[in-house]
């Protein structure tokens, strides 16, 4: 079972639709992204997805906040959640890059419980500029 993590905590997953590879893309309301994706491969087909999903298949690879970025910069409006191997720490910049949501499994869940991610949810406050202004 997967555990939606949000600014607000942990919630259930609520969309309902059936994601598809990028090799089906075409009309697709639901995309699935590997870590190695190439955006660009995309330009065209954004328009008609409602959400896309971006695994994250270890902690270290950072590739996916990259793929956020810049289908955020495309012009993708869309829900964007990153899924897998994202830990709370890495929250904020899940956010930052351009993420709506993470996905994660029960047992990452347990092990890094909702205050640790809700800890990280003020995330537009809490960054290196924002030390330095205030």
């Amino acid at each position: 079972m997967s555990v939606i993590v949000t600014d607000s905590g942990f919630g259930a997953d609520d969309f309902d639709g059936q994601f598809v590879a990028i090799d089906e893309a075409e009309g697709a309301l639901a995309l699935d992204l590997a870590s190695d994706t190439d955006p660009d491969a995309l330009a065209g087909k954004l328009a008609s997805a409602e959400m896309i999903r971006v695994d994250f298949p270890s902690f270290a690879d950072g590739r996916g906040f990259t793929i956020a970025r810049r289908l955020r910069r495309m012009g993708y409006t869309g829900r964007l959640r990153a899924k897998g191997h994202v830990i709370a720490d890495q929250y904020a910049m899940a956010r930052r890059s351009g993420f709506d949501e993470v996905e994660i499994d029960a047992a990452l869940a347990e092990r890094q419980p909702e205050d640790q991610w809700v800890f990280r949810a003020n995330w537009q406050e809490n960054d290196y500029r924002a030390r330095l202004r205030g």
